[in-house]
């Protein structure tokens, strides 16, 4: 059988769909790099919620360092490094002269706070099932139920060894991240396309000035919170008014969820010790939280991030459905970056259409 000669013309055929010479499959490719990106990026948070909060949590603590070093700057011209280190002596040493002070007084006093809100809330489930408003003995097992999960997630959360390792990290980072902002600032800039890199550093330090504001305003309020709680709490007659006011003092750091739970606890002991003490605490929580409310809090918001207590609340809601406590705690610093970087860039946007040549003046 003869063999046919090989063709010496050219043969052409289309390009096949692993050619990614062909305009449309490097299309698609892009597109489905996008979706997968997108895809990891979300997986990647879910799956590193906890080392991602811890890093955040280091960065809001710096922010907490840079603030007390730039403010020891306008009355010791000394350089950086050694602000730095004094603030963290200063802050380190505040906090183990309070344990020191009070750490066994406010332990035993921890202690029975738990009794006091155990009894407490097994009364108040007694007495919603005297008023018909659920069944006798669902009352007791609600009780039992909710309590136990409590008493798990104190465990859980109490972890000493957890608890202490994340605290150690968060600490660590913050100083890091301090001691140096500029070298991390540039990293980050690094990794940007050129063009975007004067936005990067505009942003970055706007952020940075109303974080430090916004922490410093917190700080102020837990300040003024606990000492205030201690001191009304105290001229009442309410036990373990030390402890109440620690805690109102901490609480405070979260708006709103904060506050509602420091004043279930305050308005728990003030009964428990009798009637005159559960008005008076009433009486101080509403005192308290109006004048932080309507002064303190207006005063600060007005210097740095107005942030509306719908929104905090919202965030507060989705960061611990997602995060638990630690995105709870944090979601107020992260909704406030948050904003400031959508300003910012709207700002830049409108100003940059302002400029255009195609804008006619009105007047």
């Amino acid at each position: 059988m003869a063999q046919r000669p090989p063709t010496t013309e050219p043969h052409y055929e289309r390009p096949g769909p692993a050619e990614f010479r062909d305009p449309l499959v490097r299309r698609e490719m892009a597109k489905a790099a996008v979706w997968l990106g997108m895809a990891l990026l979300i997986a990647g948070i879910i799956v590193l919620a906890q080392p991602l909060l811890l890093i955040v949590g280091g960065a809001i603590f710096a922010v907490f360092l840079d603030g007390g070093t730039r403010l020891l700057g306008r009355w010791l011209p000394i350089p950086r490094g050694w602000r730095l280190l004094l603030v963290i002596l200063l802050g380190f040493g505040f906090i183990g002269w309070v344990f020191y002070f009070a750490g066994t007084t406010i332990a035993a006093q921890a202690e029975a706070l738990r009794d006091v809100v155990s009894a407490q809330f097994s009364r108040l489930l007694a007495f919603a099932a005297e008023l018909g408003l659920m069944p006798q003995g669902r009352a007791t097992s609600i009780g039992s139920e909710l309590l136990g999960s409590v008493g798990r997630l104190t465990s859980a959360v109490g972890s000493v060894l957890g608890g202490v390792t994340s605290a150690i990290a968060m600490l660590v980072i913050g100083i890091f991240l301090a001691a140096e902002p500029r070298i991390y600032d540039r990293g980050i800039a690094w990794m940007l396309p050129v063009r975007h890199r004067g936005g990067f550093y505009r942003i970055a330090e706007h952020v940075g000035f109303t974080l430090r504001r916004l922490l410093f305003g917190r700080l102020v309020g837990m300040i003024f919170e606990g000492m205030f709680t201690w001191i009304m709490l105290s001229i009442g007659g309410v036990p373990m008014a030390a402890l109440l006011g620690l805690i109102t003092g901490l609480l405070a750091f979260i708006p709103n969820i904060g506050a509602i739970i420091s004043g279930v606890l305050m308005v728990a002991v003030g009964f428990s010790a009798g009637p005159h003490q559960g008005l008076w605490a009433i009486f101080v929580y509403f005192f308290v939280q109006n004048v932080d409310g309507y002064l303190v809090i207006p005063y600060i918001a007005r210097r740095t991030v107005d942030l509306a207590p719908a929104i905090v609340l919202a965030m507060q809601l989705l960061m611990g459905a997602l995060f638990g406590i630690l995105g709870v705690l944090f979601a107020d610093p992260i909704l406030a970056t948050l904003k400031v970087v959508l300003v910012d860039l709207s700002n830049r946007q409108a100003k940059g259409e302002g400029e255009g040549p195609e804008v006619v003046s009105s007047g």
